[in-house]
């Protein structure tokens, strides 16, 4: 059975076009979205424009992730799902902000969905690596396990985000605190408990690696259940904000 080729093996100039036609794809759908979301009286959001923006996130990730070459198969996934969720970008019209937000608001805004969609990236690589473990323990080893990273690559990388998720989702916490007035008049509070929780697992994840050398599926599980609060915290909070109490909120 022959051997299907690494991406290392890719050439020079396949490689080069690749990551040409990824960054014009990423201007372009950042420069559509940017004039979606910015509005003359701040930052404007809805459910659609989220998607939208953290695809860019994963595809950003993907095509900077693509620069290490075992790396190219995970960074091709992602950059899939980032072109999927900019089909998002203006299928929902914003609904017109009343009063103008202040900056600090705005940088709370952005901090958030950079945290989501940095660990929104770290919940597809747990998949990824959960399905590589129960693989190489049913024993289903196969040429096509050359396109992609070691196990062990993918873990490392997996806890480099949630590390990196970690901190973002903690100063997106503090900001809420310190910026947001009238948490109970906002009906933020669930939004404000399940985040914490999600900060607390993550806060737990990175802990037993460190101290306990935690991996495998029990670290990956726990990932995703603090990813599943995270969801909760931010998409089960808009679409009861939008749909039901016809209010909207970054």
């Amino acid at each position: 059975m022959s051997r299907l080729p690494r991406f290392s093996d890719l050439s020079k100039p396949l490689v080069t076009t690749g990551f040409i036609v990824g960054f014009a794809g990423l201007v372009w759908h950042s420069q559509v979205l940017l004039g979606l979301i910015v509005q003359p009286n701040g930052i404007a959001l809805t459910m659609s424009s989220t998607v939208s923006f953290i695809g860019l996130q994963l595809a950003l990730i993907g095509v900077i992730g693509a620069l290490e070459p075992s790396l190219r198969g995970l960074s091709g996934g992602l950059f899939l799902l980032g072109a999927a969720a900019a089909t998002a970008t203006g299928t929902q019209a914003a609904t017109a902000a009343g009063e103008a937000l202040t900056w600090q608001i705005q940088a709370h805004i952005l901090i958030s969905l950079f945290a989501y969609g940095l660990l929104t990236v770290g919940a597809i690589v747990a998949v990824y690596a959960l399905i590589q473990d129960r693989r190489l323990h049913a024993g289903q080893l196969s040429t096509i396990n050359h396109l992609f990273a070691p196990l062990e690559t993918t873990e490392r990388l997996l806890y480099g985000i949630a590390a990196a998720g970690f901190s973002a989702l903690f100063l997106a916490v503090l900001s809420g605190f310190t910026f947001v007035d009238n948490l109970f008049a906002q009906h933020l509070v669930h939004k404000t408990f399940l985040s914490i929780l999600a900060l607390l697992l993550f806060g737990i994840l990175l802990a037993g690696r460190q101290f306990a050398g935690w991996r495998g599926r029990r670290a990956v599980f726990l990932y995703l259940w603090g990813f599943a609060m995270l969801c909760l915290a931010y998409f089960g909070s808009r679409y009861i904000l939008e749909q039901v109490l016809g209010r909207t909120w970054g």
